[in-house]
C-alpha cells in the first residue's frame, strides 16, 4: 500500500510539472557556513560591549558601557581568561590599542590609558581631548577610529527634547551631531556634521565612513563616505557652523527653507509631533541636495526593517578571511542583532553599492566587531535601553567560517542598462537564463522631520533579458525602469547552483543607484528572453486537468494533495512577507524586533483590523518592544489582507 501511495504521489508531482530532484534536499542556510560561538566570561561579568580591539599578541581588549575595560587572554580558546584593565569610565563606546596604550571615547573626552608599571592594570589615565556635554542622557560619544597619520576620529550623538519636543534631535553644546578629528597631541578639528546617532565609525582604505540609525530626518540606516565639510542629513549640528573653525557654512535657517521642520503648535501652544502623512507632497534627500550642495547622500541605504534599524560598526574583510568576500565590508545592526555585507564601487566619482544579509541571530544587539588572529570575527553586543532582536542584555561572541563556500551573490555592479551579478559558484544555466528567476523593485524614502519613513515611489522594474557568462559565475540583467538615487531590490528567487541545484543562501540584494554608469547596453542577440512563468501560465490548462487531479486523488493521494496545497499557500505568504519586508522584524513563532505572528494571532484582531494596523501601527499596543513599527501604507490592501488571514490561522 505504501509503494502504491508513493507511486501515486510521484505521478501527482509529474502532472504538476514539478521535479522531484529539485526538492530532494533543502538548501543550506547561513548557519551552515558561519557558526556563532559564545565567548565565555566569568560568572557575574556583564559584557555590555561598547568597544573591541585586538592587540598585537592576539589578546582581545573589551570595553563595556558600564565603564570597564578588560583584556581577554586566549580569547579563541574554550576557557579565555578575563583581566580587568581599567574601571570608573563613563559609557565607553569605542576602543583602540596603539603603541602600548588603549584609547577610548567616554561621554566627554578621548582618553588614553596606560599600564606604566606593568602590573596588568591601567595606572595612567590621560585626557587627549575633552568636548562639552550638557548632561542629556542621549549624548553618547563613539570612537575612536584612526587614520594612516595617527589622527583619531570621534562622533557624538544629538540630545533630544528642545522646547518640549522629545522627538526632535538637537545639539545643545558643540560639537554634538558632528565628527571630530583629533591629532595625537590633542588638537581638535571639526570634520563634518549632520549626524543624528552615529554609532558606527570606520576608517577603511584611506576613507572615513559612518553609519546612521533611523530617526527624525533619517528614514533608515545607511553608510556614508564622510569627507571634510560634509553635511550628511540631520540639521541639529548646523547650530555650530557659525564657529570660526567650522568646515562648512550651511545654516539651519537655510536648511529649513528646503526641508520643512514642521514646527507646528496646538491650541495650548505645545509643539505637535510630526507624523507621516500618506497623501502628501514630499521631498527626498536627493531632491534636497539639488538646493543644498553640501548635503552628502549615503553610499548605501540599508532598507528599514530589513537591514537598517540601528546600524553600527563597518569593518573590512581582510584578504584570506571569509573566503570569496574578502575586500568587502561587514556592517552590524544593533536593533536586528545581525550583520550585513556591503560591496562598494565608484561610479562617476561617487561611491555606491549593494547590501546583502550575511549572518543573523546573534544573542544581543551587534555593536562592535574585531578580527581575531585565527581569522574569526569577534562580535560585541548590547541592548540595554536600545532594544534588539536578540533578547540577551549583553554578549561577546565569535563568528567562525567553516571553510566551505556558500552559494551567494558575491557582488552586484551597476551597468548602463541594469546590473551584473557575480556569484560565488557557477549557476545552473537553465535557471539563470530564465527571466522568471529575477525581479527588481525600486523605492526610496521621504526626507522629513518624522521619525523614519515608509518606502515611497514603489515601482516594479521590468527584467527584459539576461546574459550568463561562459563560466556561469556572472549574470547580467537588462532592466527597464532603473531609477537614479533609488534603492533597487534585486530578488533572485529562481536562480540555482549548478551542481547541487541549491538556491541562494540570501536571494535578496539592495543596490543604491546614486549614478548610472556610461557604456554599451546589452544587445538583443546576446541575451536570453525566455520566461518560464509566461510559458507555464499558457500551458497550465493543458497540463493540469481536473481529470489528472482526480486520478491522483483516487490513487490514495488525498492527504498529499492537501499537504502540497498548504505548502503552496505557505510559500505565497512567505513571498508576500519577504516582498513587503515583514520578515525583518517578525517571524512565525518567536519574538524578533517585533512580536511573533502567533502572538499577534492571540490578540483576536479581525483581518481588517490587522490590515489597518499594518498601514497605521499602534506601538502602544506592544509597550514591551523598544522599536516601534513604522507605518507600512505601501503594502497593497489585497496583500495585507492575505497576510492578516494567514496570521489568524495561527491561533
Amino acid at each position: 500500500m505504501k509503494n502504491l501511495k508513493n507511486t501515486a504521489f510521484a505521478f501527482f508531482l509529474v502532472v504538476l510539472g514539478w521535479s522531484m530532484g529539485a526538492y530532494a534536499q533543502e538548501s543550506p542556510t547561513e548557519e551552515d557556513y558561519f557558526r556563532i560561538m559564545k565567548v565565555s566570561a566569568p560568572e557575574g561579568t556583564l559584557l555590555e560591549v561598547g568597544g573591541l580591539t585586538v592587540m598585537p599578541n592576539g589578546n582581545l581588549g573589551v570595553a563595556t558601557r558600564r565603564g570597564d575595560i578588560y583584556i581577554v587572554e586566549n580569547p579563541t580558546s574554550a576557557r579565555p581568561f578575563f583581566r580587568k584593565f581599567a574601571s570608573g569610565l563613563h559609557e565607553v563606546l569605542g576602543l583602540r590599542y596603539v603603541d602600548g596604550s588603549f584609547y577610548c571615547a567616554q561621554r566627554g573626552e578621548l582618553t588614553k590609558l596606560t599600564d606604566t608599571n606593568q602590573d596588568g592594570k591601567a595606572d595612567l589615565y590621560e585626557t587627549v581631548y575633552a568636548w562639552p556635554v550638557s548632561g542629556h542622557y542621549h549624548e553618547y560619544s563613539y570612537g575612536p577610529v584612526i587614520d594612516e597619520e595617527g589622527n583619531f576620529y570621534v562622533s557624538g550623538n544629538l540630545a533630544f527634547g528642545i522646547d518640549g519636543q522629545w522627538w526632535r534631535g538637537d545639539s545643545r553644546v558643540p560639537y554634538r551631531g558632528w565628527v571630530m578629528k583629533i591629532s595625537p597631541d590633542g588638537q581638535m578639528e571639526p570634520w563634518a556634521t549632520g549626524m543624528r546617532s552615529p554609532a558606527g565609525l570606520g576608517h577603511i582604505d584611506g576613507k572615513l565612513f559612518y553609519t546612521e540609525n533611523q530617526g527624525d530626518y533619517m528614514a533608515t540606516g545607511g553608510i556614508w563616505h564622510v569627507k571634510k565639510g560634509a553635511f550628511v542629513g540631520h540639521p541639529g549640528g548646523l547650530q555650530w557652523t557659525n564657529l570660526s573653525n567650522s568646515p562648512l557654512s550651511l545654516t539651519m535657517e537655510a536648511f529649513n527653507k528646503v526641508v520643512d521642520p514642521r514646527l507646528i503648535k496646538d491650541d495650548q501652544g505645545r509643539y505637535i509631533k510630526p507624523e507621516n502623512m500618506v497623501e502628501e507632497e514630499y521631498i527626498t534627500m536627493y531632491q534636497a541636495k539639488e538646493q543644498l550642495p553640501d548635503l552628502t547622500l549615503p553610499a548605501v541605504w540599508f532598507p528599514y526593517g530589513i537591514q537598517g534599524i540601528s546600524t553600527s560598526e563597518p569593518i573590512k574583510i581582510p584578504e584570506g578571511h571569509f573566503g570569496p568576500f574578502a575586500g568587502q565590508l561587514l556592517v552590524g545592526d544593533q536593533g536586528q542583532s545581525k550583520i550585513m555585507r556591503v560591496a562598494l564601487e565608484e561610479v562617476k566619482g561617487e561611491l555606491q553599492g549593494v547590501a546583502i544579509d550575511f549572518r543573523s541571530n546573534f544573542r544581543s544587539g551587534v555593536l562592535r566587531m574585531a578580527w581575531g588572529q585565527d581569522k574569526s570575527l569577534f562580535v560585541g553586543e548590547t541592548n540595554r535601553g536600545w532594544g534588539s532582536a536578540g533578547d540577551a542584555n549583553e554578549g561577546l561572541e565569535r563568528l567562525v567560517w567553516n571553510g566551505e563556500v556558500p552559494f551567494e551573490m558575491r557582488t552586484v555592479k551597476a551597468m548602463p542598462d541594469g546590473f551584473e551579478i557575480e556569484f560565488t559558484k557557477p549557476v545552473d544555466r537553465k535557471s539563470a537564463e530564465d527571466l522568471a528567476s529575477y525581479s527588481v523593485q525600486t523605492f526610496i524614502y521621504k526626507y522629513h522631520p518624522v521619525y523614519g519613513s515608509p518606502p515611497v515611489a514603489n515601482e516594479t522594474a521590468s527584467v527584459q533579458g539576461v546574459k550568463v557568462s561562459a563560466d556561469g559565475l556572472k549574470a547580467r540583467i537588462k532592466v527597464d525602469g532603473l531609477k537614479q538615487y533609488h534603492i533597487h531590490h534585486i530578488l533572485l528567487d529562481g536562480v540555482r547552483e549548478k551542481d547541487t541545484y541549491y538556491s541562494l543562501v540570501h536571494p535578496s540584494a539592495y543596490y543604491t543607484l546614486n549614478n548610472i554608469p556610461d557604456g554599451a547596453a546589452l544587445a538583443a542577440n546576446e541575451m536570453s528572453t525566455f520566461n518560464s512563468s509566461v510559458k507555464q501560465e499558457e500551458a497550465q490548462p493543458k497540463n493540469v486537468t481536473p481529470k489528472a487531479l482526480a486520478q491522483a486523488t483516487q490513487t490514495g493521494q488525498k492527504q498529499e494533495t492537501k499537504a502540497v496545497k498548504e505548502t503552496v499557500d505557505e510559500d505565497l505568504i512567505k513571498t508576500l512577507l519577504s516582498k513587503h519586508t515583514c520578515i525583518a522584524c517578525h517571524n512565525k513563532d518567536t519574538k524578533q524586533v517585533g512580536p511573533a505572528y502567533k502572538d499577534v494571532a492571540k490578540r483576536d484582531y479581525s483581518a481588517e483590523k490587522i490590515v489597518e494596523l499594518i498601514h497605521t501601527p499602534e506601538p502602544q499596543n506592544w509597550p514591551e518592544y523598544a522599536t516601534p513599527m513604522p507605518p507600512m501604507p505601501h503594502v497593497p490592501k489585497e496583500d495585507a489582507l492575505k497576510i492578516a488571514q494567514w496570521i489568524n490561522t495561527l491561533k
